[in-house]
């Protein structure tokens, strides 16, 4: 088979996909992420030997398989271990206050390729022990979920990682795996990965006493993220804290039951 490079995608297609990316996960692809859009579609119609996004998008409309590798080739997002260092800071000032008889759950929700995740459970196991806490982590982007579960990743992806956590937990490849790095297993088994769609609740997880939503809101309207926050939330234990990205805010979101305590940091209130 053939491997074309370049295929035109209309306007009239872009919208198309627009429409069905807003459908499903509710993410708002304005113009300026067509291009993108553009090539990281082309090898699913070079997957299918097509020549047209028109053809592409009949298969993803009816296909529901097709419907979720279209997700997953369009919501493949930047992220790196420690993001947002002054999270962590937070993170590890309240889990010095958790009582020796109580165990934490926290909630990656956005979690992508995986390193907030085990970022979080760094922190968790470096003060709790391996018994005390769980990292629960989820995404829509199936693929990423796989990459998390095997937790192995380029070296280079270790630079924010500090010395102690690196002999921690982090075990340096060798031979095949030359230029990489893993994640220790007695780290990986409290931390749990499972797909989720934000946009319906998740009633079957459980309650998490700090969820950390981070650069997810900034693809939502003010309707979606409203929705989000809300569904969230329920998750929530009271009291309970809400991280969201620095580069995000509620300022549109009207939600009594969270008050901001810090830059990007929310508490669940009781009403």
């Amino acid at each position: 088979m053939s491997i074309v490079n370049d295929i035109t995608l209309y306007d009239s297609e872009f919208v198309l996909i627009q429409k069905l990316i807003f459908k499903n996960v509710g993410i708002t692809l304005d113009e300026s992420k067509k291009s993108l859009v553009k090539n990281r579609l082309m090898k699913r119609l070079n997957f299918y030997g097509l020549s047209k996004f028109s053809d592409y998008l009949r298969i993803a409309q009816f296909n529901r398989d097709e419907a979720s590798e279209m997700i997953n080739q369009i919501t493949t997002n930047e992220t790196y271990f420690f993001r947002e260092q002054v999270h962590f800071d937070f993170l590890q000032d309240i889990v010095k206050q958790v009582k020796a008889d109580e165990m934490l759950r926290v909630w990656s929700a956005a979690t992508s390729l995986g390193a907030e995740a085990y970022s979080i459970a760094m922190v968790l196991d470096s003060i709790l022990g391996d018994s005390r806490y769980e990292v629960f982590a989820t995404d829509i982007n199936t693929e990423v979920l796989q990459i998390a579960k095997k937790g192995c990743y380029p070296l280079s992806w270790a630079d924010k990682i500090s010395n102690a956590y690196k002999q921690s937990y982090c075990l340096k490849g060798k031979n095949q795996y030359d230029k990489q790095f893993l994640i220790n297993h007695e780290l990986q088994k409290n931390v749990y990965f499972s797909q989720a769609n934000l946009l319906e609740v998740q009633s079957e997880i459980g309650r998490f006493d700090i969820i950390f939503l981070r650069n997810v809101l900034i693809y939502f309207n003010d309707e979606i993220k409203a929705l989000v926050i809300e569904n969230v939330i329920k998750n929530l234990k009271n009291s309970g804290y809400l991280i969201i990205s620095l580069t995000e805010n509620l300022r549109n979101i009207n939600n009594r039951m969270l008050k901001q305590v810090d830059t990007s940091i929310y508490q669940k209130v009781q009403i």
